[in-house]
């Protein structure tokens, strides 16, 4: 790890004017005074930014994006909104990616960058103040600089595209002012934003920062990262979570040229899950990645189950109906509005319906994988992490080492959906690391990936809804049975429904009579944060029924979605907040007009459709299916989105394209399922992300221009795809055989 140097937030700038003739600025909401100042930036070398913006003298601006890059596109929208905040001219900027930001405070970590997390949608949310005063103090410092030269009160100058400009045309380049703004003294109070209509980048597209790289295959993932003479860890897990193991014969590994040694890993008793090892396992450490893999091979092993070695997917299945279908008391009551019981006695109709969904695991694209470079004093880390600051958790409690000690980096993620927010490929590496006395590479095969993961449990949801004469939906009851994600997390137990249902998920504030149940399921399944919870599997269950309940009123179901909407209004939220109903009903009518929705009755293909609010921000999908035969082809998929203000169009698109089509292969083809307590998925054969003959040509995205400040968007496409695929299923199986099945089980059997 290189040394650092600490310097005032005054002598920092002076001395950085000095050495590098360039402008460093720290985001102000960050308390900068004691952050590490990395001496590379001094140099030529420039990585491990910190959390500055910089303008070097020959214009180019240097910015450190703070959150993991997981192919959202966050980096090249944090770098846009600092970017446009400071004027900068975009073609000279270069995106940096940040590691973990954090310094010792009497032993203990102080997080230097504010909360560092990836995937989550949470990014832009957070982001979209601080950033901007980091860009506007570069603007602020910049144009005092230039005063001297112009000869023109500040406020008489403006900025645009990396130039400060007087009021007769005459400017200068941000670099010939960068030395000069690094010795101005820093303003004493908040300095003034600027307003949209001076926008020149936020709002306007811009392609991935990465794009290039990627597609040429030169983007460095934490798997090309090496340090020095890296030795190479390959796992074999027991079966079973919970099993030991019993038999070890390694005569064969050993004997393998490059294998260096075989090492058996126990999780850590009394550790939350994703801390520790996630199975007992045995490593096996190589010169190379082929040497690795053979001695895993080679070696014979004996495994003993637990108490997991009778538990099966299909009978806690069977299980949560049976609870679902009895007087059982709910493990939480959710919420509860009205007098569901009461409505009953004014039912003109009643619909009842249940909904299974499998177990999913996050199969992302890079498999788990860590590099650690471990001595006495030090750690370096390559992590493909979404939370650098637990990874650091992990790492020092295992290391003892100080806070400053762990320096841990993050590259460009492939993928994280969730399961990166875990760190016990982080632990396994650093386990091993104490054993040898050089830098250690964790790698996991895919049969490993698939087999360990920190699932999303499965769930099976039942709906009862009574329908006044009016076709009002006056009651709404909905009970739940899955097993928590946040089981031994530390989360108190009646706080653990809150991974798998929401309080405020619709239509909770829509009907008068509502009710919410969840039932927990105990599963000795690993189970973790998985993209989309707790909105995608509620979703889907709550969009299939509206139709169903449009199917027993005989009616359009966008006229069942709407009069269940009602008039524009904010709808309260528990917690705070409120539902805008004119806006969710604005991104229902976009994708009913786009797929040209008033032909659903008459099309001999399908048409499906459903809607969601999460997090601010709102979305709805229309789906148009064909069926010839027993092939069931998507036609269209269109999507509209509502997150409030647009930082990068183009890379939002993006997201939705590609989160619609993540939703489509989950619902087609994936499910995780286990016998006598093993997973029984092992490769893509067995697990098949959906091929591009399935899925649509295009997905058609809205982007509704917004005003107000930018929600989240990761996972925002995700809890509506499913639904309207169902929903178009369920109405082209109702053209071929001339009825309307009361279930949507054609999906599982696809």
């Amino acid at each position: 790890m290189s040394c650092q140097v600490r310097l005032s937030r005054r002598r920092f700038l002076q001395v950085l004017a000095g050495s590098a003739g360039a402008l460093i600025v720290g985001i102000r909401t960050v308390r900068a005074a004691t952050a590490p100042t990395p001496p590379d930036m001094l140099g030529d070398t420039l990585y491990d930014l910190g959390p500055y913006v910089r303008v070097d003298a020959d214009g180019t601006v240097l910015i450190g994006a703070r959150d993991p890059e997981t192919g959202t596109g966050v980096a090249t929208a944090l770098a846009r909104i600092i970017a446009d905040e400071m004027d900068a001219d975009w073609q000279y900027v270069r995106v940096l990616p940040l590691g973990l930001g954090v310094a010792d405070d009497n032993g203990k970590p102080r997080w230097l960058y504010g909360q560092q997390v990836g995937g989550t949608g949470n990014s832009m949310p957070r982001a979209w103040r601080d950033l901007r005063s980091a860009g506007a103090l570069v603007r602020w410092l910049l144009i005092r600089a230039a005063v001297p030269q112009l000869g023109v009160p500040p406020e008489q100058l403006r900025t645009e595209q990396g130039a400060v400009i007087a009021p007769d045309g005459r400017r200068i380049g941000y670099g010939a002012l960068a030395a000069a703004a690094a010795k101005i003294a820093l303003p004493p109070g908040p300095i003034s934003l600027k307003t949209p209509d001076r926008y020149t980048l936020i709002g306007k597209p811009a392609g991935d920062i990465d794009a290039r790289a990627i597609v040429t295959g030169q983007t460095p993932y934490a798997l090309d990262q090496h340090l020095g003479e890296t030795l190479v860890a390959v796992l074999a897990h027991c079966p079973w979570p919970d099993g030991q193991l019993t038999g070890l014969d390694s005569s064969a590994a050993l004997a393998i040229k490059g294998v260096v040694k075989v090492i058996e890993l126990k999780p850590e008793p009394n550790l939350p899950p994703g801390q520790t090892v996630i199975a007992p396992a045995v490593a096996v450490i190589a010169e190379n990645t082929w040497a690795a893999l053979q001695g895993r091979r080679a070696l014979k092993l004996t495994w003993k189950p637990g108490a997991s070695g009778s538990e099966s997917t299909a009978a806690l299945e069977q299980q949560a109906t049976a609870l679902l279908n009895s007087d059982a008391a709910p493990t939480t009551r959710v919420r509860d509005e009205g007098d569901v019981d009461k409505a009953k006695r004014k039912a003109a109709r009643r619909v009842e319906a249940t909904y299974y969904q499998p177990w999913l695991a996050h199969a992302t694209s890079e498999p788990m994988n860590c590099l650690v470079r471990l001595d006495k004093t030090s750690a370096t880390l390559y992590v493909p992490t979404q939370s650098p600051q637990q990874a650091w958790t992990v790492v020092q409690r295992l290391t003892g080492l100080t806070p400053d000690q762990i320096d841990i980096r993050v590259p460009r993620i492939g993928g994280g959906y969730g399961r990166r927010l875990d760190h016990d490929y982080v632990a396994e590496a650093v386990m091993l690391a104490k054993e040898v006395d050089k830098p250690l590479q964790l790698f996991w095969p895919r049969d490993e990936d698939l087999t360990h993961d920190f699932y999303r449990s499965g769930t099976v949801h039942k709906f009862n809804a009574i329908i006044d004469a009016k076709r009002h939906v006056i009651a709404w009851n909905q009970r739940v049975a899955s097993a928590s994600a946040l089981t031994g997390r530390g989360v108190p137990s009646d706080h653990l429904w809150t991974s798998e249902v929401g309080a405020n998920q619709l239509p909770a504030g829509f009907v008068p009579n509502y009710r919410s149940d969840w039932f927990g399921l105990t599963s000795s399944l690993p189970r973790g944060p998985h993209r989309g919870m707790p909105d995608v599997t509620n979703a889907f269950a709550v969009g299939s029924f509206i139709d169903e309940i449009a199917h027993s009123l005989k009616e359009d179901p966008l006229v069942t979605q709407l009069r269940l909407l009602g008039e524009p209004r904010l709808v309260p939220l528990q917690g705070g907040g409120a539902i805008d109903t004119a806006r969710l009903v604005n991104v229902l009518k976009l994708v009913a007009d786009r797929i040209s929705w008033k032909d659903w009755l008459h099309t001999v293909n399908g048409l499906g459709i459903a809607c969601w609010y999460t997090g601010g921000a709102y979305v709805a999908h229309a789906i148009e299916v064909s069926m010839k035969g027993e092939k069931l082809t998507i036609e269209r998929a269109v999507c509209a989105v509502d997150v409030g203000r647009v930082i990068n169009p183009t890379g939002l698109e993006g997201q939705v394209a590609g989160a619609t089509l993540d939703a489509l292969s989950t619902t087609l083809n994936l499910a995780i399922t286990t016998k006598d307590g093993k997973v029984q998925q092992s490769t893509w054969k067995d697990y098949p992300l959906a091929g591009m003959s399935q899925l649509p040509r295009t997905v058609e995205v809205i982007v509704v221009p917004g005003e107000g400040d930018p929600a989240g968007a990761s996972f925002l496409a995700m809890p509506t795809a499913a639904p309207a695929l169902a929903n178009a299923v369920f109405r082209v199986s109702a053209v071929r055989v001339r009825r309307l099945p009361l279930m949507k089980e054609l999906l599982r059997l696809l």
